[in-house]
């Protein structure tokens, strides 16, 4: 696994659907060659590692077959190059979208992503995403292992808070490396159902994709499957049938704060996929039913906000630190429990 794919956090939905960027019939007199340098021969500025990058996660075929690196291309061979996202050519438009950009030099910048924005073209998305926002900000950016411009981590289109985007060649290996090697820090705030027991703990267990359920990630805890996965959580506030968490993320697999709680039997307040959109705690009070209620109304989308992101600058090697504020989503909401929660002990 490359650095950069490590660190890319979270995306929304998946497709089953696979898009087809390259198409190459091997001549009538080729001669036998591995799949690899044949495709380094046929694609303009390609490099090897990204080629076996592509080859280990199923990308090349020849035909429909999926064909290991060391594969022998023979004469009229089709070998083809897919994957998840349909072909940059078609999908990165710059776009005139505002940034929250909360710092900027020439190496990287630091944004404040709003919650309801997806961060990259993807299927189902193809404009007014960060990326596009950023094309138009910066008109070149440099391309991770997933050909994603700028992106040294993700987060999903419902969370809000940082991310770190890089400007050059040099900061995007930098910063990848950093969150390779699990010394960036990251700390998010969740919302999550019922009162955590333990005021601090350490959620462990393999995140894989759920069989029965594409668009969901789960635990494997005794870790037959998936990738491993370690979040550090620490509790903030209680509100009774609720609870404000800090976590801090050792790895950065999709969806793992939500998974993680949600394995922990807390799912965050109000995250549609992983059930917490209804009521999992409380009273059976038709007043209690239009408390939450209202509380969803105020905050349309999980309870979770990436809000503060530190590392060490890829040219001067000064540790950089910010903080984003909570969102005013979530901050009513986090107000409307904390209102709540004195009601029912002044009662």
């Amino acid at each position: 696994m490359s650095e950069s794919q490590e660190s890319q956090e979270s995306h929304e939905a998946e497709s089953d659907e696979l898009f087809e960027h390259y198409n190459f019939k091997a001549a009538p007199g080729q001669e036998p060659l591995r799949v690899d340098k044949y495709l380094m021969n046929q694609i303009r500025n390609a490099t090897r590692n990204k080629i076996q990058q592509a080859a280990r996660a199923g990308n090349i075929r020849v035909g429909d077959e999926v064909v290991k690196q060391n594969y022998k291309v023979k004469p009229g061979d089709v070998v083809r190059v897919l994957f998840e996202h349909p072909p940059h050519e078609y999908l990165l438009t710059p776009e005139d979208i505002p940034l929250d950009i909360v710092y900027e030099d020439n190496a990287l910048l630091v944004v404040n992503k709003p919650a309801g924005m997806v961060v990259h073209p993807g299927h189902g998305n193809y404009s007014g995403t960060l990326v596009n926002a950023l094309l138009h900000h910066i008109s070149k950016l440099p391309l991770n292992s997933d050909q994603r411009p700028g992106l040294v981590h993700r987060i999903d289109k419902d969370t809000s808070g940082l991310l770190v985007i890089a400007k050059t060649e040099k900061a995007m290996t930098h910063l990848a490396r950093q969150f390779f090697d699990k010394t960036s820090e990251r700390e998010y705030l969740a919302l999550v159902w019922g009162d955590v027991k333990e005021d601090a703990g350490t959620i462990e267990g393999h995140i894989g994709r759920n069989p029965k359920n594409r668009l969901q990630m789960q635990v494997f805890p005794d870790g037959d499957q998936g990738k491993e996965a370690i979040t550090h959580y620490e509790v903030r506030e209680r509100f009774g049938y609720v609870t404000l968490v800090a976590c801090r993320l050792e790895t950065g697999r999709t969806h793992q704060i939500r998974v993680h709680l949600k394995y922990l039997g807390h799912p965050l307040f109000n995250d549609e996929r992983y059930g917490g959109d209804r009521i999992l705690k409380g009273t059976t009070y038709s007043k209690y039913k239009q408390f939450v209620e209202n509380a969803f109304q105020l905050l349309p989308r999980q309870a979770l906000h990436a809000r503060t992101l530190g590392f060490v600058h890829p040219e001067s090697g000064e540790k950089l630190s910010f903080e984003a504020p909570v969102p005013a989503d979530m901050e009513a909401c986090l107000e409307k429990w904390r209102n709540y929660a004195r009601h029912r002990l002044d009662n």
